[in-house]
């Protein structure tokens, strides 16, 4: 029985987590009056940690994310719906 090779994927989690840092980051932005969309969008873009608010550790964070991986995240997301 443990001759087999099992296999298990950590996707799940890793998508759960940037879904989570992501929500996180938004409220702090909203709460400090920005445009969330367009601040995300602005880092996703430029990597440039500023468009991101230091509120609530937002910055570091989003830093945390792989951006590369958000992207492909995100595009799949809006493919699959």
């Amino acid at each position: 029985m443990l001759d087999k090779t099992m296999t298990f994927s950590l996707g799940d989690d890793k998508e759960r987590e940037m879904k989570q840092i992501l929500t996180t980051v938004y409220d702090a932005l909203r709460e400090k009056g920005y445009n969330p969309v367009n601040q995300l969008v602005g880092y996703m873009l430029s990597e440039d940690p500023t468009y991101i608010t230091t509120h609530n550790n937002a910055r570091s964070l989003i830093r945390r994310i792989d951006r590369d991986e958000l992207l492909r995240v995100l595009v799949r997301s809006y493919l699959n719906d």
